[in-house]
């Protein structure tokens, strides 16, 4: 980060409240956030997902995943949280899941958060901590902490997750807004929904380690299990959720290219049990690798051709920036969409198409245009990286409204950062 930023910080500590668990196998803005502020000197307490959904009571991985955090929970609220990496603390919640809209287990959920998190700032001295939120469902643990600003991060439409209590969310999330400092969304329907609520809200799209994905230029040698499968090659790499990936879409096109190889690397998300992806493995010219770590994610990338985003639309996926965009062309990849949201914006290295033609049409023509150089990669990536993000972002929280308003609809008040 830039002088500037440090200049005008007024904390160095930070209290995150995440959506994610730490050890998540795939990172999001959440843990990239935190880990961005480590390195920049910040201390960050790192709180993980409060559970949004409900468990299903059939699914064993949902109560496998309870009992996992039952076990964290006691030893990082009781104990301590674990030093996870330089400057980062987890600490793993002890709630009752997903019944934030009922008053006692709400107020049992936030008292006990509260106390460890008080706990943990008194041991660590944290001074005026800057709040930086993925969810609303943390005021009341912070009710009565000394703080600095708040900063709400709208990555996902939260409210649209099966499962989510909508109207408790909604109304969480107002007070959210209401008192933040700053807004940053991913997507420009959430900016427009917070900015009725906080003026200062702003869009940020997804952005990459560019030179963590980089490193697919350095080399020639690719993972003996991509070297065995032939050109052109086709890939998708995340969450295979059913929810979030158009696997119909997929099935057909690849029914319809037999000569073009699919790759998937990835997992089902849990509970899925998915008949798409069985028919999908049916196909010869379909591959799933399962899961490759962040680290081996480069040189994977390396030896593909073109990067898919097949994202199935709907109320929840529809705005979302997907992270593998920039990490596609970070690592050369040119892309081939869904029609999201985010692709109404002329964006390079990019083709959309929503069926299964149109989706055909587009990788051929990224096909013919070809991979792209290392120049083409750091050009068509731009600013758009963790440090340079989390810059701007920094500066807006520290901005000062240069004229004010009544009326927080009003759209009238600017922010300074000079």
């Amino acid at each position: 980060m830039g002088e500037g930023v440090h200049a005008r910080r007024r904390t160095s500590d930070c209290i995150l409240f995440s959506t994610a668990d730490w050890d998540e196998p795939y990172w999001t803005n959440k843990q990239h956030t935190a880990h961005i502020l480590a390195q920049n000197g910040w201390r960050v307490l790192y709180v993980e997902s409060p559970g949004l959904r409900s468990p299903k009571v059939s699914s064993g991985k949902d109560w496998a995943r309870i009992w996992r955090r039952l076990w964290s929970g006691l030893r990082s609220n009781f104990v301590a949280p674990p030093q996870r990496e330089k400057n980062v603390w987890v600490l793993s919640p002890l709630m009752i899941p997903a019944r934030h809209h009922m008053p006692m287990f709400r107020m049992f959920n936030q008292a006990l958060l509260k106390w460890s998190i008080a706990r943990f700032t008194r041991k660590h001295r944290f001074a005026d901590p800057l709040v930086w939120t993925y969810h609303p469902f943390m005021l009341g643990a912070i009710e009565d902490l000394p703080h600095g600003a708040f900063v709400y991060h709208c990555v996902d439409d939260l409210a649209a997750i099966p499962g989510v209590d909508v109207e408790a969310f909604d109304v969480a999330q107002q007070q959210l807004l209401a008192q933040s400092k700053a807004v940053f969304t991913t997507a420009v329907a959430l900016r427009d929904h917070c900015l009725r609520y906080n003026a200062n809200t702003h869009y940020f799209a997804n952005v990459v380690d560019a030179r963590h994905f980089g490193r697919a230029f350095e080399g020639s040698e690719l993972p003996p299990d991509v070297a065995s499968i032939p050109a052109p090659r086709l890939i998708y790499h995340g969450v295979l959720s059913d929810f979030k990936v158009d696997f119909p879409l997929i099935h057909e096109a690849a029914k319809r290219r037999p000569d073009w190889q699919w790759i998937f690397i990835g997992e089902e998300r849990e509970g899925q049990r998915s008949e798409m992806v069985a028919r999908l493995r049916a196909l010869p010219n379909v591959h799933f690798l399962g899961y490759r770590s962040y680290q081996q994610l480069p040189s994977y990338l390396r030896g593909m051709n073109v990067g898919l985003l097949p994202t199935l639309l709907n109320n929840y996926t529809r705005s979302m920036f997907p992270m593998k965009f920039f990490e596609y062309l970070a690592a050369g990849l040119p892309v081939v969409a869904t029609p999201l949201d985010f692709t109404k914006e002329r964006l390079a290295g990019l083709e959309v198409g929503g069926s299964p033609e149109a989706f055909i049409a587009a990788i051929e023509r990224q096909l013919q245009r070809g991979r792209l150089d290392p120049v083409e990669a750091r050009q068509y990536v731009g600013d758009n990286t963790w440090d340079a993000r989390t810059a701007k972002m920094l500066d807006l929280v520290w901005a000062e409204p240069v004229e004010s308003s009544t009326d927080p609809l009003a759209g009238d008040i600017k922010w300074s950062v000079e």
